[in-house]
C-alpha cells in the first residue's frame, strides 16, 4: 500500500505466512488515506556467453563483478553485514551485477517485455476465501514466551558432499496458526499432503534449455479431503543433489480454504 501523501513510504503486505504475515487484497485492511497497489518482483539472469553458466545461475559470488567493498556495504536478510563466508545467492545477483563472460563475447542487444492477464469473477455467497501460504524449509522456528518466531533465511548453501547420501535434505517443521482445507500446494507432515517434483529440459532454446527446471508439478487434492487444523504442524522438506550448490531454495506454496 502507498500513501496518497507522496512524502510517506510504502507498507508491504505479503502472504499469510509463515515467514511473512498479513493477507492480500482485503479492502477492510487498507489504512485510511492509503491506496492498494500490486508489486511484481522478477529476477532475470543473462547467461549468454558466460564462462560458467551453472555457477552464474546459482549466483556464485566469485562469478560476478562485485564492487571491491561489497562485503562492507551489503547486509543479509536480517540486516546484518554480509559475511565473507557467503559464497553465493541472491545478494550476489543484485541489479546491475554481471556474470564473467568469455573473452571477446558481445551479446546482441534486445528488448524484453512482460505481458500478463488478470481475470476475476464477481464475489457471491458460493465463493470461499482462501489463505495463501509460502513455507520455507530454512524456517528456524522458535518461541519467545507465547510468541512463535519464524527465522527464515529464504536460501541456503549445500556444502561439498561429505557423505554417500545422493540427496541433501533441508527440513522445517512449521506450526500453522490458522488452518483450513488444503486445495492446492506441496507439503509433508507425517502423512503426505502433496508432492511437487521438478521437470528438467534437454534442449538448447529458451524454454527448453538443458539442465534448467522449467516447471514444478502441482497437485489439487479432492475438495474437503485434507484439512489442516489450527495450530497443526506441517513439515516442509526440500531435496537437492548432494553437491556444492549456492542459492538453493525450498519454498512451498499452498492455499487453505476456510
Amino acid at each position: 500500500m502507498t500513501p496518497n501523501d507522496p512524502t510517506g513510504g510504502p507498507i508491504y503486505k505479503r502472504n499469510d505466512g509463515t515467514c511473512n504475515k498479513a493477507e492480500l487484497g482485503n479492502p477492510t485492511n487498507i489504512t485510511e488515506g492509503w491506496e492498494e497497489r500490486w508489486l511484481f518482483s522478477l529476477m532475470v539472469i543473462d547467461t549468454r556467453g558466460t564462462k560458467d553458466r551453472k555457477s552464474c545461475t546459482e549466483c556464485r559470488c566469485d562469478q560476478f563483478n562485485l564492487p571491491e567493498n561489497f562485503y562492507n556495504v551489503t547486509y543479509d536478510i536480517h540486516g546484518k553485514p554480509l559475511s565473507p563466508e557467503y559464497k553465493g545467492g541472491v545478494f550476489c545477483c543484485q541489479n546491475g551485477f554481471q556474470c564473467k563472460l568469455e573473452e571477446g563475447f558481445q551479446a546482441p542487444r534486445s528488448n524484453l517485455a512482460l505481458r500478463y492477464k488478470i481475470t476475476w469473477v464477481d464475489w457471491d455467497q458460493d465463493h470461499i476465501p482462501v489463505r495463501f501460504y509460502v513455507l520455507d524449509s530454512t524456517d528456524r522456528v522458535r518461541t519467545n514466551g507465547s510468541e512463535t518466531i519464524h527465522d527464515c533465511l529464504a536460501e541456503y548453501t549445500i556444502p561439498e558432499n561429505n557423505s554417500n547420501d545422493p540427496f541433501h535434505v533441508q527440513k522445517a517443521s512449521i506450526p500453522i496458526e490458522k488452518g483450513g482445507y488444503l486445495i492446492y500446494g506441496t507439503a509433508h507432515d507425517g502423512r503426505t499432503l502433496c508432492t511437487s517434483t521438478p521437470r528438467y529440459e534437454t534442449g538448447t532454446k529458451a524454454g527448453n534449455e538443458k539442465g534448467y527446471v522449467i516447471e514444478m508439478s502441482e497437485c489439487y487434492p479432492k475438495e474437503g479431503s485434507i484439512k489442516i487444523k489450527d495450530g497443526e504442524t506441517v513439515t516442509v522438506e526440500s531435496r537437492y543433489k548432494n553437491e556444492f550448490i549456492t542459492g538453493a531454495m525450498g519454498h512451498m506454496y499452498f492455499y487453505l480454504a476456510y
